[in-house]
């Protein structure tokens, strides 16, 4: 089942021939923006030497301080009066990263979001029950209107009000959730004290973003909902959600390259890998009137999947992310990924849905912190019980990431729950 059959199914030769076209396009484009002239100008980048794909290689990266740095407006490549929308996304120091629309790129957002849940097998009999926030953040609205324009009926709840969540669901029969993993493995604990069978719901489908989260956590919450669960992957400075989605066949997230070059390179050098290989995306958008952007770090850890997909989709798919370049812990000295952590934690029936991760420095030694709470239905008190699965934590992690971090395992809902993007690891180290 397809949102656009000609250009979902569009053989690598004329995809290609597709991305010269629009990437020519784009650098003229990008070439009038203050932003993008300077630098032109300062790398002695002759914008007509582009004359393949491979060409793009000459081009510098842009980077998230890049488009700082061009606050308000320095990147838009349009009058003031073609733009009808902008979002943004919040940084810890500095300002934030902000994104222009016109009214064809948000008509294209849309028909991307369409076209990615459609491929999950979606249709206008679908109800679909938004769980992210609205406002600057791109994550709520994004789908939102791709759902519209599949036809679907929509429900824009937004992010928390638990209680008021499943009321919705019961009372409309949703089908469709849009929602942080984390999120969702709180409610279905709120579905059952409040003596609902989760099973018994109309839910179908789960789109899950906005956070990392391992494999582990998709399929418990498949296991705890009785649906199935998508891996999403969006950024703003790419439009927001829809850049890439799994299909029905959950083996890669087919990335839309008619919209976007994609590239993999080396986090620590810059050089472009080959497909197969681990590394750093970097995407050019190659489909946007307002702001055009090449080659972008995004810092999300992945790989190219150049090999056919089942479902006959011929753009290349993306393995899920495993995670940023800038999220990496450190941890005397060997390399942690939160999500190596996660994926130990959900293969424990015995373990629950929250959890934190505290890192702290002692007598100049980094010491690993790990609170997680026990499973609500299987917790019983019994400290035999609970001293052997923490026996056999312990063991898992550190046979995974060669650390022996001190584990406490709590009674259910212990730790503060999350309505929206959770916050797992608390760095209090200092130098």
């Amino acid at each position: 089942m397809y949102w656009n059959n000609n250009i979902e199914t569009i053989s690598r030769k004329d995809l290609e021939t597709l991305q010269l076209t629009k990437l020519k396009k784009t650098l003229q484009a990008a070439s009038v923006t203050p932003f993008y002239k300077k630098v032109f100008t300062e790398n002695n980048i002759n914008i007509d030497a582009i004359k393949t794909l491979e060409h793009i290689k000459d081009l510098p990266f842009t980077t998230k301080n890049d488009l700082r740095l061009s606050y308000p407006d320095g990147m838009v490549a349009v009058p003031k009066k073609m733009v009808v929308r902008m979002h943004a996304s919040s940084g810890t120091t500095g300002k934030s990263t902000v994104i222009f629309y016109t009214a064809k790129d948000i008509s294209d957002w849309a028909d991307l979001v369409a076209r990615c849940m459609v491929a999950t097998g979606a249709t206008q009999d679908d109800v679909f029950q938004n769980m992210m926030g609205y406002g600057l953040f791109t994550g709520g609205l994004g789908l939102h209107y791709g759902a519209e324009m599949l036809g679907c009926m929509v429900i824009p709840s937004s992010s928390g009000n638990t209680l008021r969540q499943i009321q919705l669901i019961q009372d409309f029969e949703t089908t469709i959730i849009h929602i942080t993993p984390s999120y969702c493995l709180h409610m279905v604990e709120a579905i059952r004290a409040e003596g609902i069978d989760p099973y018994e719901l109309t839910l179908k489908k789960a789109y899950l973003g906005a956070e990392p989260y391992s494999e582990a956590t998709r399929k418990k919450i498949e296991e705890q909902c009785g649906i199935d669960a998508y891996n999403s992957y969006g950024l703003s400075e790419m439009n927001g959600p829809g850049v890439a989605f799994e299909c029905t066949y959950k083996n890669g997230m087919h990335i839309w390259e008619d919209y976007y070059i994609v590239e993999i390179i080396n986090p620590e050098t810059g050089e472009v890998l080959q497909p197969g290989e681990e590394g750093e995306l970097v995407l050019t958008h190659i489909n946007r009137e307002a702001m055009p952007i090449l080659r972008y770090r995004t810092r999300d850890l992945t790989r190219i999947i150049p090999e056919p997909c089942q479902c006959g989709r011929t753009h290349y798919r993306i393995d899920r992310i495993k995670g940023r370049t800038d999220d990496m812990l450190i941890v005397s000295g060997v390399n942690v990924f939160p999500s190596q952590i996660e994926t130990v934690l959900m293969k424990f029936p015995e373990i629950g849905n929250n959890y934190q991760i505290i890192l702290d420095r002692e007598n100049n030694l980094d010491r690993m912190h790990i609170k997680v709470e026990l499973y609500s239905k299987l917790f019983h008190g019994d400290i035999k019980e609970i001293d052997r699965i923490k026996s056999k934590l312990k063991e898992a992690l550190k046979a995974l990431i060669t650390i022996n971090p001190r584990i406490d395992l709590l009674e259910p809902g212990s730790l503060p729950p999350s309505e929206g993007k959770a916050k797992r690891v608390f760095d209090n180290r200092t130098l």
